[in-house]
């Protein structure tokens, strides 16, 4: 359903404008279509005249000056307070743009393609499609399974294979919850921001330098793909490789030789550098050649070892004889702000709470004043002054009704709180004060005794 009209003036074909945080898609009358929260900043230009335009906070004067009375380096929802990745935001072409990038200036070049119109790498993503004809009572109908990505090998049977081997919620059939599951961890486990500067808030020319170079370095040392290859055909590249002993060249020598070799082989156990356990002969196993081809995953075990999380699209960072998603490897490598979610380039940054955070994000997490020197209270890990403590999400003190400061001692049974006063804390019936008595609790209400519970029964 379309939103009211923003006042844009001189438009003959939908646009799309990036302001700080928003993404306002509107038709030719200049009528807002649908929007999606903290996205990117300014980005983009229109083509026409654009006065004054308002919406919710923000107000664009003369286009670029985009403002808004509230910060928006926070990549969240304004609404909901969740991050990107638990909404469906980016599109299919942004999420091939980010990966393309990602693979630009490294040995993965065959993975991408630049796009003639603006030179811009995308991923070359594997879509698989298979059809199954299945048998009716009177037609044979198709039955076509669309997978969003698929291993790049040229046997279609093996990257079927190992698909089968995924938990089925993480397969990535087109509309499934597995696809669903593969974007939010594309979103979650590759975040723009940690390899593209032009993604970053207020980077000064020093901090765009350093990161640049800490991007330039983990794509040379840590950035991987696997590769599913069946362990046998693998034997070439490992350590289990039998040779014929040299020496005695006559024929009974040689005969007892490769009886030798046919037994090893077939004694030969292909064990899972994840859980240990052996692979199953025929089964497909991932490889990831940073790591060396003596070792070898099962394809559902080849996962984050910081998150658990299976590496999206195979991609993978090894550090430390290690698998890393991307976010995690990097949080290895350099202090995360808690606030904006980037990685901390800047030498003066403070910690709180075990976490990092640049020094102006460290701020109220309902009203973004700067916290420090101020009392503050974590809430579902998250820094919120006092007032809006008190205002969003004190307890309320069953006694006196009123919300009960962090500060104040309070008494706390089950759900309900009380404050901790002689005039908060008392019985029901007789008003007895209870601190530091025996109580009988019944459904919010408290009594000293079994009788002055009989009475208000």
């Amino acid at each position: 359903m379309a939103l009211p009209a923003l006042g844009l003036r001189g438009y003959g074909e939908p646009q799309v404008l990036w302001t700080n945080g928003w993404r306002l898609d509107c038709d030719s009358k200049g009528t807002l279509m649908s929007h999606s929260n903290e996205t990117f900043c300014v980005k983009g230009l229109i083509r026409g005249n654009c006065e004054h335009v308002y919406f919710s906070k923000f107000k664009l004067e003369a286009l670029g000056d985009a403002k808004a009375s509230s910060p928006n380096y926070r990549k969240i929802c304004r609404n909901c307070k969740c991050g990107q990745e638990e909404h469906d935001v980016l599109l299919s072409n942004e999420e091939d743009r980010k990966v393309g990038k990602l693979f630009e200036d490294t040995k993965y070049t065959t993975l991408i393609a630049k796009l003639k119109s603006d030179g811009i790498p995308m991923y070359k993503r594997n879509v698989m499609i298979l059809t199954n004809p299945v048998a009716a009572k009177k037609n044979v109908c198709i039955n076509t399974v669309t997978y969003e990505w698929a291993p790049p090998v040229q046997n279609q049977a093996l990257a079927r294979q190992y698909m089968q081997m995924l938990p089925k919620e993480k397969q990535p059939v087109a509309g499934s919850e597995g696809a669903q599951y593969r974007k939010k961890q594309l979103a979650k486990q590759l975040p723009a921001h940690d390899q593209d500067p032009s993604k970053c808030h207020e980077l000064t020319p020093k901090e765009v330098k350093e990161m640049e170079q800490f991007v330039k370095k983990y794509k040379n040392e840590a950035l991987g793909v696997g590769d599913v290859k069946l362990p046998q055909e693998m034997e070439a590249h490992g350590p289990n490789r039998t040779y014929i002993p040299g020496g005695d060249r006559s024929t009974a020598a040689a005969v007892g030789a490769m009886e030798a070799k046919s037994a090893e082989h077939k004694r030969t156990q292909y064990a899972c550098y994840h859980c240990k356990l052996n692979m199953k002969e025929g089964d497909p196993a991932v490889y990831a050649e940073r790591a060396g081809y003596d070792k070898l995953w099962h394809p559902a075990c080849f996962v984050c070892s910081a998150c658990s999380e299976l590496l999206v699209d195979m991609i993978y960072f090894w550090k430390n004889e290690n698998l890393y998603c991307g976010r995690h490897y990097c949080d290895s490598e350099k202090p995360r702000c808690a606030g904006c979610d980037e990685l901390i380039f800047s030498n003066e940054y403070t910690q709180a709470e075990n976490q990092n955070w640049h020094l102006k994000h460290f701020c109220c997490f309902d009203c973004d004043n700067i916290l420090a020197g101020e009392i503050y209270v974590m809430v579902h890990d998250k820094p919120v002054c006092k007032p809006c403590y008190v205002k969003n999400h004190a307890v309320v003190c069953q006694g006196c009704h009123n919300a009960i400061d962090p500060e104040v001692q309070r008494v706390t049974y089950n759900n309900f709180s009380w404050h901790a006063s002689t005039e908060c804390f008392l019985c029901s019936c007789c008003s007895k004060c209870l601190i530091g008595q025996k109580f009988m609790p019944v459904e919010g209400m408290v009594f000293c005794s079994v009788e002055c519970k009989k009475r208000m029964s």
